[in-house]
């Protein structure tokens, strides 16, 4: 049965390019927070590491998990499956652990309705602006300028779950969106006042849909 010693759950989801990944492995270093490793049918990209970065698997794998009731969340991202299996989130949450999770809006809904008895904190993060994001991708997909254009698309549609999170937060400034992120985290564990203006958030949104 879940107590107060239990970790939290702390999920950060954004539109690809945002950041999101960066700063979970960032929040990973403090003590008492680890990263949930997720299954992927998706290749490995050069400097990842297997069982480290994610566990590589097959669809037909992942399809036995699926089946098996395994995860805790799972959905398809451009063309591949990306799930979290649930045995190893609960183990380290009953051992005080704080689990962060790297995952999309598909992922963090199916975690919402689960109802866990453990802290859910939800964190949506957006870039400064379309044009940023869009330098952003073209340096990642150098390579093939048609992949950021085909994320710029998918912006367009991730951006309208922001609603659906606790808080969102921009990047403009890895170090200050961090700070802000942790301030947060820690005001909503011991229930303490949370610096958060829901009106700015409403005004840059609409910025970056319109």
């Amino acid at each position: 049965m879940p107590s107060e010693k239990d970790g939290a759950m702390i999920v950060l989801s954004s539109p690809s390019g945002a950041g999101k990944t960066t700063l979970v492995k960032k929040l990973s270093e403090k003590d008492n927070f680890e990263i949930s490793i997720s299954h992927t049918t998706r290749q490995p990209r050069p400097n990842e590491n297997r069982n480290e970065d994610y566990y590589f698997v097959d669809e037909t794998e992942f399809k036995r998990l699926i089946k098996n009731q395994e995860f805790l969340e799972y959905a398809k991202v451009f063309n591949n499956f990306y799930g979290t299996t649930r045995t190893p989130i609960i183990d380290r949450l009953n051992k005080g652990i704080n689990i962060l999770f790297d995952i999309d809006w598909q992922g963090a809904d199916q975690i919402k309705n689960k109802k866990l008895d453990y802290k859910l904190i939800t964190f949506f993060i957006l870039p400064p602006s379309k044009e940023v994001l869009f330098e952003r991708l073209s340096k990642r997909h150098a390579d093939d300028k048609l992949i950021a254009e085909e994320r710029m698309k998918q912006f367009e549609r991730d951006v309208l779950h922001w609603i659906n999170y606790d808080y969102v937060v921009i990047n403009n400034d890895l170090s200050e969106c961090y700070s802000k992120i942790t301030n947060l985290i820690t005001a909503v564990i011991n229930d303490g006042s949370k610096d958060y203006d829901l009106d700015y958030i409403r005004n840059h949104v609409d910025k970056l849909t319109t």
